[in-house]
Parts: structure tokens; C-alpha cells; sequence
């Protein structure tokens, strides 16, 4: 845990990047729109913030740019944080969605990840939001957590079909020697239930099993990891924002980790700029340099192939191609590698459009591997400058 002046320092850390924003645009070669339709405050736990730092933040994006009045704005919250205190916080904020990290309705393999709620939290908190007229509520659950089984993974689903949200994130647990549990796993230890862990082909088993209690319930799928209920408000019901990063459009990020892109109009040697922050708090209240990846054209062809394909209604590889008339020798190697997917059962096509096949999610990385044939340029350039914002 941080003390309290820690946070207070990284939200004064924060507010300055807002306002430096534009003028770091300029520095790298790209422009920012005024107006944002899109906000986004996450991952971590930004609800563990007071009500005041929450404030300052979004006014201080607000105060940078015009953010239309019909404007997707969502915060990830762990439960147990949602006091009445805070949902009214929220609403002062403008958020209008907020995504609970639930993981698992089953307490002990929460508490197995370092989750404090309970079921009945999660149960208290989404009643407690829907009091305070915040409805558009997503839950992420997590398959292939320690102790999870079949039954308990079902009873999971079924608890979130239940609530009756308008949207659900469902991953697949993701072994990295970033985490504790991954280091534990890598090394084949029994410490923090890693031998709990269900293998891989059990963990698979249950994301099909989620994929068709979801569909069952008119919880539909329309990106690898995520669902939206079926009905009149559809459109709104899928993550407005998460749909930019996968159709590659304009966001800019805050924050330590935080990845921004932006089109580069003032740039002959790429198509867009991506850049990041230091992953390192220390470096980045240290404001140590950007990670700067230029984006040529031909490697954004190659984002728009296996970002799109995520997306269950795929891709049109025309559409993309003919975005980037100045092309070289993409289209070739492209052809060659969706040929080979389709072969192999990993892609199908629907009339003009390309989509993974139900097989081509179970193994998307391997397949979004075969679009990549340019390694990017990276350069460290120092900034003037999580949450994110997406220009309109």
C-alpha cells in the first residue's frame, strides 16, 4: 500500500500529462482533436483514489477537451470498493459505465488471486450502482483460476447471467513471470495455490463453456474476450472504447504504462505514432523518456489485420488495404498468410470478410503472429508532457 501523499504526488504527476498532451503531439509529429467521445479510467484500482483526486482528474480532462455530451465514460472498479460515498463521486465525475473486476463468484478462488470481496459484495455494489442510476455495468470473470472446476466455473457464469448486466469480459488466465502466481507456476511451486492451477486444455474448455452459456443466455460475443447482451441497446452495450483500439483509431493515454497512438500529419516516414510510458512508477515520476514507435504503412496494414480479426464480425482485407494506397509489398505476404490460416481451419470467411473460426480464438495469437512480418522502430525521445481518452 501507498500513503496517502504517494497518491496525491502521482495525481499531480497525472494532471500534468493532460496538459502537456497537446504539445507533446506536437513534438512527435501528430495533432490531437478537440473533442473526445471516449474516456476510459483504468486498470489498477482507480476507485481506491479519494473523492477529490476523481474530481480533479476528469475536470482537468474536461477542461482539455470538448467531451461530446453523449460520451462513453467508464471506470474499473474492484469490489468492495463501491461505498455510496463513491458511486456518488462517480456520477459528479460524468462516468456513466463501470466495469467490475469480479473474477470469480466463487470466494475462495477469489480470495486464491488476492480478491477481498465475496459474492455477496459484488451482489450489494451492483444493486448499490443501479440505485445511483448507474446501470451499464460490465463484470470480468477469469477462467483457469487456482481451485476453479467445471461446476464452479458454471456457477460463475450463471451468477453473472443472473445479475442481469448488459455486458461481460471473459480471460483466460495468463501465466507471466510478472505476477506472483506466474512466477510460482513457471517454477512449479505450490505457493499462493499455484498447483491448484487448471492446465491449459481445462482452462480452453471452460472459455467454450462461458462462450455458449453467454450465447444461451442472448449475452453475445462479439470480440475474443467480450459479450454484450442482446437487445435494443446493443450498440451501446458493447465497450465503445475497447471498439477503437481494435478498429485503430486516435487515443491518448495518461498515466504510468499508459499507450497512446495518434495519426501522424506531420510525418513523412510513418502512418501513426504509438508511445508509452515508462512501465516503471519510479521512471515515470522520474518523467524518464517515452517509448516512441513510429508506424509505417505497411505495418499498419498489419495492425488493422490482427486487431480487427479479434472482432467477431473479422475484418474486410480490401477495405484495409485500400486505407493505405501507399502500400508496398503487404498485400503479398498477407495473401500468403490468410491462405495458410484459412487452410488450417484458423479463418473463415463470411461473403468479403475474414473471422477467426471458433479453433482461430483458442489460438488467436498464433494466428495474429503470422501478420506480423515488420519489426517496429523504436527511439526513446523525451516528453514534455491510467486513464484514457479518445480523440473524435
Amino acid at each position: 500500500m501507498f500513503s496517502k501523499s504517494a497518491y496525491e504526488n502521482y495525481v499531480i504527476r497525472l494532471l500534468e500529462d493532460i496538459v502537456n498532451s497537446r504539445q507533446l503531439a506536437v513534438e512527435l509529429g501528430c495533432a490531437v482533436e478537440d473533442t473526445a467521445d471516449s474516456i476510459y479510467m483504468g486498470g489498477g484500482t482507480p476507485s481506491i483514489l479519494g473523492d477529490s483526486q476523481l474530481l480533479r482528474i476528469f475536470a482537468a480532462v474536461r477542461g482539455e477537451f470538448a467531451v461530446t455530451s453523449d460520451a462513453e465514460v467508464t471506470v474499473e472498479c474492484a469490489p468492495g470498493t463501491l461505498t455510496p460515498a463513491l458511486v456518488e463521486t462517480l456520477l459528479q465525475c460524468g462516468v456513466n459505465r463501470v466495469s467490475l473486476g469480479v473474477q470469480s463468484f466463487v470466494d475462495r478462488e477469489a480470495q486464491s488471486v488476492g480478491r477481498l470481496h465475496k459474492r455477496s459484495t459484488v451482489l450489494e455494489e451492483i444493486a448499490r450502482l443501479r440505485a445511483g442510476g448507474l446501470t451499464n455495468i460490465s463484470i470480468d470473470l477469469i477462467a483457469g483460476l487456482p481451485h476453479q472446476t467445471a461446476e464452479s466455473w458454471a456457477f460463475s457464469v450463471s451468477e453473472t447471467i443472473a445479475t442481469s448486466v448488459p455486458h461481460v469480459s471473459v480471460y483466460m488466465l495468463e501465466v507471466d513471470e510478472d505476477s506472483r502466481l506466474g512466477r510460482e507456476l513457471i517454477a512449479g511451486g505450490a505457493r499462493y495455490h499455484a498447483h491448484f492451477v487448471p492446465d491449459d486444455d481445462a482452462t480452453a474448455d471452460f472459455y467454450q463453456q462461458a462462450c455458449e452459456m453467454l450465447e444461451s443466455a442472448g449475452i453475445v460475443q462479439y470480440e475474443i474476450s467480450n459479450f454484450a447482451r442482446v437487445g435494443s441497446q446493443l450498440p451501446t452495450n458493447q465497450s465503445r472504447h475497447n471498439l477503437k483500439y481494435w478498429t485503430r483509431q486516435p487515443y491518448l493515454g495518461f498515466g504510468v504504462d499508459a499507450h497512446s497512438m495518434l495519426p501522424a500529419f506531420h510525418r513523412e516516414d510513418c502512418q501513426a505514432v504509438r508511445f508509452a510510458t515508462p512501465d516503471s512508477l519510479d521512471a515515470y515520476m522520474n518523467r524518464a523518456a517515452y517509448t516512441v514507435t513510429p508506424v509505417s504503412a505497411k505495418a499498419a496494414i498489419e495492425e488493422g489485420f490482427f486487431l480487427g480479426l479479434r472482432l467477431n464480425r473479422g475484418v474486410d482485407p480490401l477495405l484495409i488495404m485500400n486505407c493505405h494506397p501507399e502500400r508496398s509489398e503487404g498485400p503479398v505476404v498477407l495473401s500468403s498468410a490468410i491462405e495458410s490460416c484459412v487452410d488450417e481451419g484458423l479463418l473463415e470467411r463470411r461473403g468479403s470478410n475474414l473471422r477467426l473460426s471458433a479453433r482461430g480464438r483458442l489460438l488467436s495469437n498464433e494466428v495474429f503472429g503470422r501478420f506480423l512480418t515488420e519489426k517496429p522502430r523504436r527511439t526513446e525521445e523525451t516528453k514534455v508532457g491510467t486513464g484514457h481518452v479518445n480523440p473524435r
